[in-house]
């Protein structure tokens, strides 16, 4: 596991939009698993801005999402299809029907489900794009006393619930379930780019990283993949310094 800690956040972002846009340009058919939520807006900005000044395209791109909100429809505000369409896919050339979300109002979510992990295991990711929730979540992986592989529906815990509900008008509006990728779908990814911000992410980010492995912290399972790179801020790996290099990285090519 490589662990780098920057700065600002606009330098982190700026190191992970590289990081994609690398794999792109190495591999223009690249398959790439994508995340939503507040940290990956400014990977995404960078990732438009270099769109266009020119020289990448995503025309030949294959994404996965990893997670979507059941009973919202596509065109919800807050539903995580609008927001890659506002954040990314809006501002680039991806081809919508290599653009894949969870459909989190299928009549039957087990089928749904099911569909979807039948589309990863024909197109294999190479770069996985995650978030780090408050309580060790990945894409929408709850602590449990076990993990589900695949794709499922799953029950969002209160915090979860609690730390999404700034995005909605009223907390009773944020949805009580989802469709996620499984932990299992998210540790065959080739690569795992993990980008977390926030001072008050800096305990779960030492939990996650330093920590025994465990399914109460879905995230500590990534200590078992071979090809991690960790982004965090000053702030989120502040608690980290006894495991990594003190000394805080400045990139200057954005």
């Amino acid at each position: 596991m490589l662990i780098k800690r920057f700065e600002r956040k606009e330098e982190l972002a700026c190191h992970a939009a590289e990081l994609i846009l690398n794999e792109v340009a190495e591999r223009p058919d690249a398959v790439l698993g994508l995340a939503t939520g507040s940290t990956p807006i400014g990977i995404y900005e960078k990732m438009v801005e270099r769109y266009r000044r020119g020289g990448i395209s995503f025309r030949n791109v294959t994404t996965f999402n990893l997670d979507e909100y059941v009973g919202l429809p596509a065109t919800h505000e807050q539903s995580y299809a609008r927001y890659m369409i506002g954040q990314l896919f809006g501002h680039t050339d991806f081809d919508p029907t290599r653009t894949h979300i969870p459909n989190g109002m299928a009549a039957d979510l087990t089928a749904e489900c099911a569909a979807y992990d039948a589309l990863l295991r024909k197109h294999p990711v190479d770069l996985q794009l995650l978030g780090l929730g408050h309580n060790g979540h990945i894409g929408f992986n709850e602590p449990d006393h076990a993990l589900i592989g695949g794709t499922h529906v799953v029950d969002l815990k209160p915090a979860t619930r609690a730390a999404n509900a700034r995005f909605f008008n009223n907390p009773s509006e944020v949805p009580t379930q989802a469709i996620t990728m499984g932990i299992g779908s998210i540790l065959k990814a080739k690569a795992i780019l993990l980008v977390v911000t926030g001072a008050d992410k800096a305990d779960i980010v030492r939990e996650s990283l330093a920590g025994p492995i465990t399914t109460a912290c879905p995230a500590s399972l990534l200590q078992t993949h071979a090809n991690v790179t960790v982004l965090l801020d000053r702030d989120a790996g502040r608690k980290l310094t006894d495991v990594i290099d003190n000394e805080l990285l400045a990139h200057n090519q954005c």
